[in-house]
C-alpha cells in the first residue's frame, strides 16, 4: 500500500512540476516576444533615419516563375498527351540620390514571359515553340527640388514599351513638370498636372499623343523582418479624351527572403490602355499577369 501511495504522489508532483514549467516558459516565451516587437520596432526607427540620410540608394531585385505539365494517356483530357512548360519573370532596379535640397529618383521594370504548349507529343508534326506572352519595359527618371520636407516641385520622364518583340510599336513616352509629396520615407506621390503623353506606333491613326495629367504613387519598405513590399501605381489622365486616351499600370510586388538573399516572391500587375486595345480589336480594357516564384536580390 505504502509503494503505491508514493507513487501517487509522486505522479502528482511531476504533474504540478510539469505545470509549473509550462508555466514558466511560456512566461519566457512572452518576454521573447515582447523584446523581439521592440527590437523590429527599433529596426524600423533605425530604417527611417537611414532612408533621411543623404546619398545614393541602389539596388536590384526579381522574381522567376515557371511551370510544368505533363500528361500520358490522361483519357479524361481533350489531349491526353500533353505537355505545357511555362516561364515567368521579372526584374525591378533603382537607384535614388537623396540630399537635403534636392533628390533625383530613377527606377526599372522589366517583365518577361513564354508559354509552350504541346498538344500532341505523339505526333511528329506537333513541335510547338515557345510563344512569348509577356513583355513590359518602364523606366523612369524624376528629379525635384525640396520646397519643404514633404512638398518639392519636380520634373519627370517615364518611358513604356515592349522590349523583346515588336519595341516602341506602340511606345510611350511621359514629359511633365509638378510637385511630389513624400509624407514618409516609403511613400512618393507624383502630381503632375503639366505632362505631354508621347505616343510612338506605326498605326499612326489608332495612336494619339496628348496633354494630361500625370498621377504615381510608389511604396516600397520591409514591413517584417525578411519580408518586403513594393507598390507602384502610374497613371496618365487625358485632356484630350478621357476615356479613350487615358492609361495606367499598377504593379505590386511582396517578397519572403529565406536565406542570402533568396526566397519566394509573388507579383501581380494590371494596366488598361484603351488604345492598345481598341488597335487590337480586344473587348476588354484591363490587362494583367501574376507571377509566383523564387526571388533574388542582388
Amino acid at each position: 500500500m505504502k509503494k503505491y501511495l508514493f507513487l501517487l504522489i509522486s505522479m502528482i508532483g511531476c504533474s504540478l512540476l510539469s505545470a509549473q514549467t509550462l508555466e514558466e516558459l511560456q512566461a519566457m516565451r512572452a518576454d521573447k516576444a515582447a523584446a523581439a516587437g521592440a527590437l523590429a520596432g527599433e529596426i524600423a526607427d533605425i530604417d527611417g533615419k537611414i532612408a533621411a540620410l543623404p546619398g545614393w540608394r541602389k539596388g536590384s531585385f526579381g522574381t522567376i516563375g515557371f511551370n510544368l505539365s505533363n500528361f500520358d494517356n490522361w483519357v479524361t483530357k481533350a489531349n491526353p498527351n500533353s505537355s505545357a512548360t511555362t516561364i515567368l519573370g521579372s526584374f525591378n532596379a533603382y537607384a535614388n540620390l537623396i540630399e537635403e535640397k534636392f533628390f533625383w529618383r530613377n527606377s526599372a521594370n522589366l517583365a518577361v514571359g513564354w508559354q509552350k504548349l504541346t498538344v500532341d507529343k505523339n505526333d511528329p508534326l506537333d513541335n510547338s515553340d515557345f510563344e512569348q506572352t509577356t513583355d513590359a519595359f518602364v523606366i523612369n527618371s524624376l528629379y525635384g527640388k525640396n520646397l519643404s520636407k514633404i512638398v518639392a516641385v519636380s520634373g519627370m520622364g517615364e518611358l513604356r514599351t515592349t522590349l523583346l518583340n515588336n519595341a516602341f510599336n506602340p511606345g510611350y513616352l511621359d514629359l511633365g513638370v509638378g510637385f511630389t509629396l513624400t509624407p514618409a520615407p516609403p511613400l512618393v506621390i507624383v502630381v503632375h498636372p503639366l505632362n505631354y503623353n508621347f505616343v510612338f506606333a506605326k498605326d499612326d491613326v489608332a495612336y494619339q499623343s496628348s496633354m494630361g495629367a500625370k498621377l504615381v504613387a510608389d511604396f516600397a519598405q520591409e514591413i517584417l523582418p525578411g519580408i518586403n513590399f513594393k507598390s507602384n501605381v502610374s497613371s496618365f489622365l487625358s485632356y484630350k479624351d478621357f476615356d479613350n486616351l487615358s492609361n495606367f499600370t499598377w504593379i505590386n510586388s511582396l517578397g519572403f527572403t529565406a536565406f542570402k538573399g533568396i526566397g519566394v516572391g509573388i507579383e501581380y500587375a494590371v494596366r488598361a490602355n484603351k488604345q492598345e486595345t481598341n488597335a487590337a480589336g480586344a473587348d476588354k480594357v484591363n490587362q494583367n499577369y501574376w507571377i509566383v516564384g523564387l526571388t533574388y536580390n542582388l
